[in-house]
């Protein structure tokens, strides 16, 4: 566990759109939500500034959201012209459930050792049809392709309950 991982930084609560009463949320518990997601929307800006969103799959790792895109796709070049990224996970009904909004900056994993430990967590996590196999020069290898794999260590994450009581929670993360 690295150290980032055990940080866990402090939230707050946000009053103009959460029930009266309501408490932040803590840290600990939107990583678990986020760990255990199967879906995530990617927000990235094209080149021309205007935005593109798509669901992909992702995995937490030492401490930061990873993802994988091919690298032809509209989100692999639009991660090279800007790298910030908002990752987006949670329910789709607006009166229960948890979502949570992670923000931060997209970094190319390249280290064949860590891109092996990512390659066997997303096969973990989501089975066999998720294997992926690590090229020396810093890329999987996937059913359709070279894919390129990106890390998300939050600068801002934002929690959004539903349900009795709503609240938005804000946790800043240090620099690092």
């Amino acid at each position: 566990m690295s150290s980032k991982e055990t940080e866990s930084p402090e939230g707050s609560i946000d009053p103009r759109y959460s029930s009266p009463g309501a408490r932040a949320a803590d840290w600990s518990g939107a990583r678990e939500r986020v760990e255990r997601a199967e879906l995530f929307w990617l927000s990235t800006v094209r080149p021309d500034g205007r935005p593109h969103v798509t669901p992909l799959i992702a995995v937490w790792y030492e401490g930061a959201l990873h993802f994988s895109t091919g690298v032809e796709e509209r989100k692999a070049h639009n991660l090279a012209a800007n790298p910030e990224v908002v990752l987006t996970t949670g329910t789709n009904t607006w009166a229960e459930g948890y979502d949570v909004v992670v923000e931060g900056t997209a970094v190319r994993v390249r280290e064949p050792g860590r891109l092996r430990a990512l390659a066997r967590a997303w096969e973990e996590k989501y089975g066999p049809v998720w294997h992926f196999e690590v090229h020396e020069d810093g890329g999987f290898r996937a059913l359709h392709g070279m894919a390129e794999v990106y890390a998300v260590a939050p600068r801002t994450a934002f929690g959004f309950g539903k349900g009795e009581t709503f609240s938005q929670t804000r946790w800043r993360f240090p620099a690092g």
